[in-house]
């Protein structure tokens, strides 16, 4: 089985959600289909058939998170130093625009670009890598081909 390498905040989350998931969301819509149950004839029950499918839904998140958690390989960013490897942050510049970015490079499950989680496997990530601070990259982005500067590495 496949290790799922990721840092700690990320298995914090997930764990929190599983958490959430079952002492609260699955307690609830067991309440939500017995209720519906009280109203009568199922076939023509609405509340029951949402109820049915949202607990389907909670049941399948359920089983992929703990799934996750039971490959989840747990790494501490903290612990390392040197050039760009996993749970670095990494602020780079846009050689052209000049713009800076920072990304902290993570696993598959936990990464949200929007938060400044950049997934390991990304092209960004991928070439950015075993490259040190003053290196330069380039990257086939869907703007095309794009060049950075690494100008800071942190692992915290």
């Amino acid at each position: 089985m496949e290790k799922i390498p990721m840092t700690r905040e990320g298995f914090n989350a997930i764990d929190d959600e599983l958490r959430e998931l079952k002492s609260v969301q699955r307690p609830g819509i067991i309440r939500a289909i017995a209720e519906a149950r009280e109203h009568g004839d199922l076939s023509e029950n609405a509340e029951y058939h949402a109820a049915r499918e949202k607990q389907s839904f909670i049941e399948g998140r359920i089983r992929e998170l703990e799934s996750i958690i039971g490959r989840a390989e747990v790494i501490d960013p903290a612990r390392m130093s040197g050039s760009i490897k996993f749970g670095a942050t990494v602020t780079i510049i846009d050689e052209e625009t000049e713009e800076k970015h920072t990304y902290k490079i993570v696993g598959e499950v936990e990464a949200n670009i929007e938060q400044g989680l950049l997934n390991i496997k990304a092209p960004l990530a991928r070439a950015l890598i075993g490259k040190d601070e003053g290196d330069s990259i380039e990257v086939r982005t869907p703007r095309g081909e794009r060049s950075y500067e690494v100008v800071n590495i942190e692992y915290r």
